[in-house]
């Protein structure tokens, strides 16, 4: 069977190499570990004696080895290789073949059978391969010695070299070495770290022009006689103690261009040009930009051949261009330039990128002032590029409602030198003398009088750093509530978005703050007639609800939105005439707007608007018991403004105010109420009564507001409201949905509110009386926005709303209209299923959202994990 001959002999050959690898891998494992130190160059740092020591065990080893290996290795014979062939192949065909019939010999039909059968096996056994080998020796090595040497031998072919090895027959003979039998020089050029560059072997490299960046260290080794051959170089402009041009092993660094050779035997010559490491530059690439917020932005370049490290932004006042008025004209304290850090790509090459420089410096001393800014960036190499000064005003918050505006100049002032401190604090008591109409709510005339008792402890016993940074704090806060903070009603809020406008386009804005005040102006719209909505009812204190109803107006949103749109368009092209033209007229139309009850509007109520109503009038009494607080907490620091102590007051004028349709607390900035007094008169009618739900003034003891009996009547008074809340919050009807778990959760808030106030009122701590008042006012009226809520979700559970149909079908009428002039939507809810949010509103929200990521990415005081969670946000957008 000739077709067996080439699986056969392939198969003996692989157990030949089986036996090979399993008798001698501990001969190759010895012979790697050997020849590892060997091509690294140990031989010629060891000591002679060391040096024949390792010899001799090598040897030794070597011997063993070749000994054990000799002794297991065993020459497999043809007969195993055909049996492995016929192990591997089904029903062993070929012993089946070489196999006699035992049984049935002479009998015919059974040698046909048997001839059949051999002549099967026959025809199997041209199916025959050859078996691979099982070259595997990890039974015998447990421990992967073999994979160790192998390791250590191909480190040693990386970094060292076989012509290293021939100096072991120099040693063993201790003739004298010869030049002419190879190399005997060897040398490496290291580009520094920062180029990113490769290391070059010298050896490999033909002479002639070399190209290798400036500050690439260069290591030379000699090997051979001392003197042999000599090192020759211009490229380290060395001076001074330089060591012998024979020494055996070289180092220095290049510095300029000039010539490196070896001279002697086989020596070798390079003109070697050092590649200079080019400074980098930065500039400016467009004008500083700032949002409403005073966020700033400004847009920079930087390159440099082998990238940027790091960069910094220098912002000094520039003295010269300050406008020295006020509290400018003295000399400023010293101020220390601000530095700010540049951001820099966080992945990617920093060799050419463009990046913002996006910081909020609303709060520092130079903020809305003349600086210079210099930005300056550095490399790995020490080098420095700057811009030059670029002379701007830096951005800050702009602050539009007077008060604020006011308050923020002080802070400014102070800011600028201590030496203001008295001229400041005389201001601030000018602007609290008369606090009616100036102040939004109690908390900023209490916030801004302890800044006046600040500065006058100050005054007496000095100011340091600590302390002024603790009145510019509170300055801030206080501007920041003054102009931000919660304003009573939609009303008020929406006169104030008006007020804030039309300062931006008397003083000039930019197209962020237009937007800011615009958008502002939208959400206070929408407030104010989501109030009208819900007080459509005529009004029975003869406020202005009935009155106007001959000249109501009724219009849809949709044209109020493209009525302030086109006032934003026209701010933003600047024709400031004609937008405050139709600024002027949607007031006139805001002030003729009503919204319409519908059919059924006269029926009675349901126990959701009852909820609703008696809510309303505990909110209206406790702004009246908050505002007799505050009134009391001003008699005591200024005795004698709220009217003459001890003097009666007339009976006609508890009655007068008593008829007042205007709740106290509910006065717009700069009247006194309806009751005719205004500021600048004698105020012959005393502010310190409170006007109850019966119309009813609290008593006023003989000698003024602030006794102790009066602070008990307020507890009282307190304790009343509490007990009125209570019971009211036990009968809200019962709504499903998490709008009316929060509207009774806000409710229970506002009831321990008011329990906390009445406590401060029996201790006679007005101050925490009037947080507490202002927190349990708060919780009301977010208690009532979310009963709303609830209420309009339950709606079609509800009798008596809508239209017949409405009642029958459950689904709102085709063409109805909501309060806001919006189609209904188709879901049975109140609101609409259209898209209020245009495009443009989209884009810009989501590029603030960009930009708030690039902000925070690019402080480095926040957590590593932080930043770590920004950059993967900026690298998927």
């Amino acid at each position: 069977m000739r077709h067996l001959r080439l699986p056969v002999a392939v198969t003996r050959a692989g157990m030949i190499a089986e036996q090979v690898v399993r008798a001698f891998w501990p001969l190759w494992t010895v012979a790697f570990l050997i020849m590892a130190p060997l091509m690294m160059g140990w031989q010629d740092d060891l000591p002679l004696e060391v040096f024949w020591g390792s010899a001799v065990v090598s040897v030794l080893a070597l011997l063993a080895a070749l000994i054990w290996g000799a002794r297991r290795f065993r020459v497999p014979s043809r007969v195993e290789a055909v049996e492995r062939v016929d192990a591997a192949m089904p029903g062993r065909p070929i012993a089946a073949i070489a196999d006699t019939q035992a049984i049935g010999s002479g009998d015919a039909a059974s040698e046909a059978v048997w001839r059949a059968h051999v002549a099967r096996m026959a025809e199997r056994t041209k199916s025959a391969r050859a078996v691979e080998p099982d070259l595997r020796v990890s039974d015998r090595d447990p421990y992967g010695l073999r994979f160790i040497a192998l390791l250590f031998f191909v480190t040693a072919l990386l970094f060292g070299s076989l012509w290293r090895v021939g100096s072991v027959g120099e040693i063993v003979t201790g003739g004298e070495p010869t030049l002419a039998s190879g190399p005997v020089w060897e040398g490496w050029v290291e580009p520094p770290a920062y180029t990113g560059k490769p290391s070059i072997y010298l050896n490999d490299v033909p002479e002639g022009p070399l190209r290798v960046p400036e500050g690439s260290q260069v290591t030379l080794r000699l090997y051979g006689e001392v003197g042999a051959l000599t090192v020759a170089e211009t490229v380290s402009g060395r001076v001074g103690e330089v060591g012998a041009a024979s020494e055996a092993q070289q180092s220095f660094e290049i510095t300029q261009s000039g010539s490196l050779s070896v001279e002697g035997p086989n020596g070798v010559s390079w003109t070697v040009t050092a590649i200079a490491d080019q400074p980098p530059t930065v500039e400016l690439t467009g004008p500083i930009e700032a949002d409403a917020g005073g966020e700033l932005s400004q847009p920079f370049t930087a390159t440099d051949d082998y990238g940027v490290e790091s960069g910094t932004a220098t912002i000094t006042l520039d003295l010269a261009s300050v406008d020295r008025a006020h509290g400018l004209m003295i000399d400023p304290d010293p101020m220390e330039p601000l530095v700010l850090d540049l951001p820099m790509p966080f992945t990617g090459d920093r060799s050419d990128f463009e990046e913002f420089l996006i910081e909020n410096l609303s709060e520092h001393p130079l903020a809305n002032l003349p600086v210079t800014m210099q930005l300056a960036v550095t490399d790995a190499s020490d080098q420095t590029a700057q811009t030059p000064s670029e002379q701007l005003i830096l951005p800050g918050r702009r602050f539009f409602q007077p008060f604020a505006k006011a308050v923020i100049e002080q802070r400014r002032d102070l800011m600028w030198s201590k030496a203001n401190a008295p001229r400041i604090n005389q201001i601030l008591r000018a602007m609290s003398h008369r606090p009616e109409g100036l102040f939004s709510n109690e908390t900023t005339y209490l916030r801004l009088r302890t800044i006046i008792r600040r500065l006058d402890n100050m005054a007496e016993f000095g100011m340091n750093d600590e302390g002024q940074a603790e009145i510019v704090q509170a300055l801030w806060d206080l501007a920041i509530q003054l102009e931000d903070g919660r304003l009573a009603d939609a009303r008020a809020r929406l006169e104030r978005a008006q007020e804030r406008l039309a300062e931006a386009m008397r003083n000039g804005a930019s197209d962020e703050e237009i937007a800011e005040l615009m958008q502002e102006l939208r959400e206070a719209t929408n407030d104010y007639m989501r109030m009208l909505a819900e007080e459509a009812e005529p009004g029975e204190d003869g406020t202005d609800q009935r009155d106007m109803a001959g000249n109501s107006t009724e219009m849809s949103m949709d044209e109020l939105q493209a009525l302030m749109d086109r006032i934003e368009e026209l701010m933003q092209e600047g024709r400031m005439a004609e937008a405050q033209e139709l600024m002027e007229q949607l007031n006139e139309m805001m002030e003729n707007m009503r919204v319409t009850r519908g059919e059924g509007g006269d029926g009675p109520q349901t126990p959701g608007q009852q909820s609703m109503q008696d809510l309303a009038e505990t909110l209206r009494d406790q702004e009246d018991l908050s505002d007799d607080a505050f009134r009391d907490l001003q008699e005591q620091f200024n005795p004698g403004q709220q009217g003459q102590p001890g003097q009666p007051q007339q009976p006609g004028q508890q009655g007068q105010q008593g008829q007042q349709g205007q709740q106290p607390g509910q006065n717009q900035p700069g009247q006194q109420g309806q009751n005719g007094q205004q500021p600048g008169q004698d105020g012959r009618q005393g502010q310190g009564q409170g006007v109850g739900r019966d119309g009813q003034s609290g008593q006023q003891g003989d000698n003024g507001r602030g006794g102790e009996g009066d602070e008990r009547s307020l507890a009282d008074r307190q304790r009343a409201l509490r007990d009125e809340l209570e019971r009211q919050r036990n009968g809200l009807p019962s709504l499903d949905g998490e709008a009316g778990d929060i509207a009774r959760r806000s409710l229970e808030r506002a009831e321990g509110a008011m329990e906390g106030a009445e406590d401060a009122l029996r201790e006679g701590d007005l101050a925490e009386a009037i947080d507490r008042q202002a927190e349990a006012m708060d919780a009301l009226r977010n208690g009532m926005r979310q009963l709303g809520q609830a209420l309009a979700e339950n709606q079609t559970a509800e009798p008596g709303q809508g239209s017949e149909q409405g009642e029958a079908s459950g689904r709102p009428v085709p063409g109805q209209r909501d309060p806001l002039g919006r189609e209904m939507g188709n879901t049975g809810q109140l609101g609409t299923d259209q898209e209020m949010l245009g495009r443009e509103e989209i884009n810009r929200r989501a590029e603030e959202l960009l930009g708030e990521i690039r902000r925070r990415s690019a402080e480095q005081d926040r957590p590593e994990v932080e930043r770590d969670y920004l950059r993967r946000l900026l690298d998927q957008f």
